[in-house]
């Protein structure tokens, strides 16, 4: 293991870094890429990020041909969610208590091996949906273990003011994972077949065991260490978030954007109703892709924003800007500008995920950075899911352009109004 990269936590900004000049200040800050230990973390996510997609498309395939029913594709997503949610928060205080670099270690090595399970059963033609369900479960306790460590090491590997700019490449990563992935796994399945996409997953998995064995050791900090992650260390995580507002409204921000204002449970009926003109598949799958190739986009013209010194107004600014462009692919009955609005909205997202990505991790202190990332994660995973409850009702009692538009006004008005309400997140900069 390469041990010579120190970590502290708050690492000095760097005094010889040098200004960027003409289209350069435009494009993708990739200050971060220059910090060895972190340019690994980053490397494995590239993987990593199209590998689990794979898997994401392969798992309700591949539950769709045993059963030919969609309930049991929407029992299987639920099946992941809870062990996740719970995995999280209790991954959160783990985080907190011992090397995250060793836990990293751990819960990678248990993906790629649930990956490989995942494998074994599909080439074995078991066609067990209880044995999907429970190995998809298995996973998303993994992840969800492994989410919080992962994110709140960036703090430890690069310094406070390249927060943002780290942020924006790993959000980067993970949104082009999401819309190449499925590309890639409906080219590959007709060629290779599905099982094999659970064993691309797993060797990518192991690219990524192998940068975090690289990555130096990230142990608690002095006069931290020696708790046990329990409930009382979870409860510990969320009396510091209540006792401080920005952490608090960083989190309401993201649940009154995705909440109110993630429109994806009505694409299918938009797509087969008010641009079936258009062709029904070319516009569920412009939908769908929309939103993630503007937050690519977003991320890759990052040095527009990701200098910026106000995180909590570029947060307000970022929601307002979502839930205007929700509004406006809810008015829209062109499916071009339909993508349109959507693409701003993900380049809105992205600036959001950016900013309360890096208050979280400069707002809280080191040892409270896992349970905050667990959190995060929980909100995160859980605000569309709701989001898909809330606009499926809506969508049905009032038709989905409508419920789609209030959804995106409303973000704006509460956005708004809790701006105003709580100076807190205002006054946030750093």
């Amino acid at each position: 293991m390469d041990t010579s990269e120190s970590t502290t936590e708050e690492r000095e900004p760097d005094p010889q870094a040098p200004r960027r000049h003409g289209w350069r200040r435009w494009a993708m800050d990739t200050r971060p890429l220059r910090r060895p230990a972190y340019r690994r973390l980053w490397g494995s996510t590239i993987v990593t990020a199209v590998g689990s997609q794979l898997t994401a498309v392969a798992v309700p395939k591949q539950i769709y041909d045993i059963t030919a029913s969609s309930a049991w594709v929407g029992a299987a997503s639920l099946a992941g969610l809870v062990p996740l949610i719970v995995f999280a928060l209790w991954g959160g205080a783990i985080a907190d208590t011992m090397d995250r670099r060793k836990l990293l270690l751990i819960t990678n090595s248990g993906i790629a091996v649930t990956s490989l399970l995942f494998w074994l059963q599909a080439f074995a033609g078991l066609e067990s949906v209880g044995a999907l369900m429970l190995l998809l479960a298995v996973q998303q306790a993994f992840w969800g273990l492994n989410a919080p460590a992962r994110n709140a090491s960036i703090a430890r590997l690069v310094p406070g003011d390249e927060l943002p700019a780290a942020n924006a490449l790993g959000s980067t990563v993970m949104q082009t994972g999401q819309v190449a992935g499925p590309l890639l796994a409906g080219a590959l399945i007709p060629v290779i077949g599905l099982p094999e996409l659970y064993l691309i997953d797993a060797l990518a998995l192991c690219v990524t065991v192998w940068a975090v064995y690289r990555l130096p050791s990230l142990p608690p900090l002095a006069g931290t260490a020696g708790r046990r992650a329990g409930v009382k260390e979870i409860a510990a995580g969320f009396r510091y978030i209540s006792g401080h507002t920005v952490l608090l409204l960083s989190f309401l921000a993201d649940i009154i954007a995705m909440v109110l204002g993630m429109p994806r449970a009505l694409f299918p009926q938009l797509a087969s109703q008010t641009y079936a003109p258009y062709g029904e598949g070319l516009a569920l799958g412009l939908l769908f892709a929309a939103i993630p190739i503007g937050a690519v986009l977003g991320g890759l013209f990052s040095g527009t924003f990701s200098r910026a010194r106000r995180h909590g107004w570029m947060v307000i600014g970022a929601v307002i800007a979502w839930g205007a462009a929700i509004a406006g692919f809810g008015l829209s009955r062109s499916l071009w500008v339909a993508v349109a609005f959507l693409a701003l909205a993900g380049v809105a997202d992205m600036v959001s995920m950016v900013f309360r990505g890096a208050i979280l991790l400069s707002a809280a202190t080191d040892e409270m950075r896992g349970r905050m990332q667990g959190v995060f994660t929980v909100v995160v995973a859980g605000g569309p899911r709701l989001a898909d409850v809330l606009h499926g009702t809506a969508g049905s009692a009032f038709g989905p352009r409508t419920a789609v538009a209030g959804g995106g006004f409303l973000v704006v008005a509460v956005m708004l109004v809790l701006a105003a309400a709580v100076p807190a997140l205002r006054r946030y900069r750093v």
